[in-house]
């Protein structure tokens, strides 16, 4: 469904020099500097995968969207998406692919969402009975029943982000660009998103790139993740396989069963906190074994737990150059 291969955008960045000086040499005669928002990217992603695209910000995230979207042109490599070159931007292609992005909308604010949704129908020459097939389905996936009449001003951020996505997906997209969908929403309304993006691509075997800085939504809909890191791919795999990989410790809670000094319980591992009685350890992998043998043998224990630890932090140390891929 997507080909990218060794993908570059770079953009000249005028130079200027302080003073009055650097003012009249910056007006007559410029000076550049290249900077290369992403370079040499390549990936192949199928029909209905569910792939998130990571990457901190200023990695290159949104530029390689905006390219898979046909919004800017690379500067090298080539795009496919759905079998069109973006750039050319033919109808053919525009009615196959949808973006939405979790801090613009196409919604207009004063008028009812379902005015705009009228408004894309007609944009996308789509006939009425289908219109009302899809108008009606959408509303039940996204439990919108009676909110697509009042202005858009009036829904909460929530009911906005799923009037959005409704107007995104009204003409049946192949492809779903979703840039920080779930950005600003409560817990509650993040899940129905997520739930929703589900139901779809398994409904309808959609092809979705999700960009998001919540790792709740990556873990809870992709398998796959494209790691983009000043403006190159740095790994291209199975989530599990990444934490598995590149988390070298593994978090052990334990309850004691009396109060104990930091002093005494540093020598079972490095303790990342201690609330009374509760004390979180980090273990390396390779000492897990031993350090919980020690641990059950010499503490009096009333609970105890071994779990990874946050993807957040696996991720952070990656972008950190902790880990190297």
């Amino acid at each position: 469904m997507i080909t990218v291969e060794n993908l570059t955008k770079i953009y000249p960045v005028a130079v200027k020099k302080t003073g009055i000086k650097g003012t009249l040499e910056h007006f007559f005669k410029r000076t550049y500097n290249e900077v290369k928002a992403v370079e040499n990217v390549s990936f192949t992603i199928n029909t209905g995968e569910v792939v998130g695209f990571l990457g901190p910000n200023g990695a290159g995230k949104t530029t390689t969207l905006k390219m898979l979207t046909g919004l800017i042109y690379p500067s090298r490599g080539k795009i496919t998406v759905a079998g069109d070159i973006p750039f050319r931007r033919q109808s053919s292609f525009l009615k196959k692919m949808s973006l939405v992005m979790g801090q613009k909308q196409q919604l207009i604010w004063d008028l009812p969402a379902l005015d705009s949704l009228r408004i894309n129908s007609a944009v996308y020459q789509i006939p009425e009975p289908i219109f009302q097939q899809r108008l009606k389905e959408l509303i039940e996936m996204l439990s919108l029943e009676g909110k697509l009449t009042k202005p858009v001003r009036k829904l909460s951020l929530g009911e906005r982000m799923k009037a959005e996505l409704l107007a995104a997906l009204l003409h049946h997209p192949q492809v779903l660009f979703l840039d920080e969908p779930t950005l600003g929403l409560d817990l509650n309304a993040q899940v129905a998103v997520r739930d929703f993006l589900k139901e779809y691509n398994q409904r309808y075997q959609a092809t979705i790139i999700l960009t998001s800085h919540y790792m709740a939504d990556i873990t809870a809909l992709c398998e796959r993740v494209l790691l983009i890191y000043q403006g190159k791919l740095i790994y291209d795999g199975n989530l599990d396989a990444l934490l598995e990989q590149f988390s070298p410790y593994r978090e052990v809670k334990i309850e004691l069963g009396h109060p104990m000094s930091k002093d005494s319980l540093e020598q079972y591992g490095e303790i990342e906190a201690i609330d009374g009685q509760v004390v979180r350890f980090l273990i390396k992998r390779e000492e897990l074994k031993p350090a919980i043998t020690r641990i059950l043998d010499e503490l009096e224990l009333i609970d105890f737990s071994v779990t990874d630890p946050p993807i957040e932090d696996v991720i952070a140390r990656v972008f950190q150059g902790e880990i190297i891929l």
